[in-house]
This record gives structure tokens, sequence and C-alpha cells, in this order.
């Protein structure tokens, strides 16, 4: 080898190791670049989650956070307006219980509404937990009234037994009314019954078939529309656009609606809250004030108003059922007390009567009725007196009574009819 050639080998190798040299050097910066850039970025993170943490949040945050900005006229708006969704609700069929006929007509179907789609669309499935708690309040409710009704219906049916004024087959028509509302009571407690103890095993599951239809508004092109023409045309649009959906579904037997404000915010909270909306449906959250930044507790001296309030009032009730029982109690004394001298009370009035007729009956005849009425009173007496401590000397009292008629005492004895009688009428 020459030295010519050997000095332009050496010279190509060393050129090769300053290039090779160069490249090193140049990975080397980039590296170095990079690793500086990823310090600055989290560097900056550190700083915002400082910030925020010392800050707090706020909605604005929150609205970030999310993927949408909020919710009106039936419509999802995101991204400041920029993109607007509705959301179509449809009702599942059951594919594999169907015919060979049925089948295919509902391919062709989906076939149709497939071909007629002149816009994109998104197909989402959101699995629920059904909370029947609600559901079993409102049956126990309509449980109730059911089984006022034949309390009523049971009162009714034996008055109407009772009183013996209505035929066999006006009662038997009663009657079989009446065990139609027992059966219908009895089924109801064995629905509810079976229900609590089916969901109190295991979660009862639900699927739900949604269709989200996008639309923006710059496929206008012209963006010389306020806010307001823009929310206006696009509620427009995707109303048409649901509308042709949900006809187009039709023809797979598939029904389908257009999700209103609130079912677009439960939709959304059991998308962004999977574990607690077995717990707390939207509408408990929004009672519990979810959606407020804070919430305070109510007053202290507010809150013992009300329990004053409470006990005032449980207070006064039970005072006025005491007082109720207890007048109740007197008047109930006062007519016991009037049963046991209605006798008394009859002869003294028949008495009366008797003295005020004494013209038309005559005087006889009135004298001859005192006087009877005056026996019945002594004679009751004596069996009153009898059932209490019966005498030990009846026959005594026969042979006086006896001797007082033979001795011809009877003046004696009217005598005394006569000023008893006139005794009870002074008085």
């Amino acid at each position: 080898m020459s030295s010519n050639e050997l000095t332009s080998l050496l010279t190509t190798i060393l050129i090769a190791m300053v290039f090779i040299l160069f490249f090193l050097i140049m990975i080397f910066v980039f590296i170095k670049l990079k690793n500086d850039k990823k310090k600055n970025i989290q560097s900056q993170g550190e700083n915002r989650t400082t910030n925020t943490a010392t800050q707090g949040y706020d909605k604005q945050s929150i609205f970030n956070f999310m993927e949408f900005d909020k919710i009106e006229d039936n419509m999802i708006i995101q991204k400041n307006g920029t993109r607007y969704l509705m959301v179509v609700e449809c009702q599942g069929v059951n594919y594999d219980l169907m015919s060979g006929i049925e089948k295919t007509s509902v391919e062709e179907g989906f076939l149709q509404f497939l071909n007629t789609l002149r816009h994109p669309i998104q197909i989402y499935t959101q699995t629920r937990t059904v909370n029947l708690e609600k559901s079993i309040s409102t049956y126990k409710s309509r449980i109730d009234q059911i089984e006022s009704d034949l309390r009523a219906k049971e009162a009714n049916y034996q008055a109407k037994v009772k009183s013996g004024r209505y035929t066999k087959e006006q009662l038997d028509k009663e009657f079989y009314e009446l065990t139609k509302q027992r059966n219908l009571y009895e089924y109801g407690r064995d629905v509810i019954y079976n229900t609590e103890r089916m969901s109190t095993n295991k979660n009862v599951l639900n699927k739900r078939y949604y269709i989200v239809i996008p639309y923006y508004p710059e496929d206008l092109g012209n963006t010389n529309f306020d806010k307001e023409e823009i929310k206006n045309m696009a509620f427009s649009e995707l109303y048409t656009r649901a509308q042709s959906v949900i006809r187009t579904l039709s023809a797979c037997g598939i029904n389908g609606k257009i999700l209103g404000s609130n079912l677009l915010a439960e939709l959304l909270y059991v998308a962004y809250n999977r574990d607690e909306e077995e717990i707390y449906g939207l509408d408990k959250a929004l009672a519990a004030g979810y959606d407020e930044l804070y919430s305070t507790a109510p007053d202290v001296l507010d809150k013992k108003m009300k329990e004053l309030d409470k006990q005032i009032e449980q207070k006064a009730m039970d005072m006025a059922n005491d007082a109720i029982i207890q007048a109740r109690s007197d008047k109930q004394k006062r007519v016991e007390e009037k049963e046991k001298s209605m006798d008394n009370l009859i002869s003294q009035m028949a008495k009366l009567i008797i003295q005020e007729n004494k013209s038309f009956v005559g005087e006889d005849i009135a004298e001859s009725a005192l006087d009877k009425i005056d026996g019945t009173e002594k004679q009751e007496n004596i069996e009153e007196i009898e059932e209490v401590a019966p005498p030990k000397k009846r026959g005594r009292k026969k042979v006086t009574l006896e001797n007082t008629e033979e001795g011809g005492k009877v003046n004696d004895v009217k005598e005394k009819k006569k000023t008893t009688r006139r005794t009870t009428k002074t008085a």
C-alpha cells in the first residue's frame, strides 16, 4: 500500500469518526433538552397542584374535568357550545327467542337503519342495579289502601248481616266482593314479601341501550350566528335526526324515545357515579345538595325551636286525649247511675201522670192505680233486699200482715199509703 492510499484511508476514517462524534453530541444534547423539559413540566404540575389545593375547587374546574358543560333543552352541550348531543333510549328485543322469519325481518330492518344513516352515531349500553326500595314503598302504600278498603267492606258486610233487612242474594253478592278484596290484599302481601326477599339476596341488574347523536355547529360553514341561534339550529337538526332514527328502528320492532333533560342528568349521574348510584339515586343526591359546592348545617336554635314545637304538639295531643277519655268516663258514670234509678224514675213519672189525669179517669180508679204502683215498688224493694240478704223471720211478717187484715186495720194501712203517696208527690 502506497503512502497516498494510506493517507486517504486515514482521512476517511478520521472524517467518519468526526461525523460519529458529532452525531453522539447531537443525541446527548437532545436527551438533555428533553429531560430539562420534563423537569419543567413536573415542576409546573406540582405548582399547579399546590395552587389548586390552596385555592380549592370551583365550578369551572369541575366543568373542565367533566366532558360536558351543561344540559339544556334535552341536549348535552360540550366544549363551550362547539358540540351538541341528543340521546335516544331504545327498548331491546329478545332476538334469541324469535323465530327464523322474525329474525330475518329484524336483520332487514337493522340493515335499512344503517343504510339511512347520514351522520355519525354512537351506541352506548349502560348496566344499572335496580333499586327496588322506592317501588316497594309505593307498593306498600297501595297495599295499605287496599287493607283499609277491606276492613270497611268487612264492617259493612257484618252490619248488613246483623240488620236482617237484606235478601240472601244481596248478601251473597256482598260476600263475593268481600272475598275478591281479601284475595287482592293477600296477593299484594305475597308480592311484597317475595320482592323484598329477592332484592336482599342478590342484585337485580338492568341493561339500557342508548344511541348518541352528535351535531357540530361548524358544519354550518357560516359562523355569523350568536349562541342562541346556534343552539336553536342544533336542537332542530338533532330533533330531526333523532326522529329519523326512531322511525327507522321501528322497522326492527325497537321502540325509542328522546331523553329529556332530567333523564339526561340521571344518565350522566349513573355514568360518573357507579358505586354511589345503588345507594343514592339522582333524586336523593339533588335533595342532599350534591349540585352545590358546599352545604351548611341548619342553625342550632332553629333545630331546638322545631323540637320544642314537636314536644308542645305531642303534649297537647296527650292532654286532649286524656280530657276526652275523662269526659267520656264521667258521662258513662251518669248513664250508669240513671240506668240504676230508671225503675224509680218510671214509677215517679207514672204517678205524676195519674195525678194529672185524675179528673179524667176518676178518683177511685186513680187511687187504685196509685196503690198498685206502690205495691209494685214495695215488691221490687223486697226482692232486692232478699237478693242482698234474705230475711230470717219471713213467717212473722206474713202473720202480722194477715192479722192486720183480719183485725180491721185496713184503714190505717190506707192512711199510711196515702201519706207515702202524698210525700212522694210533694217530693
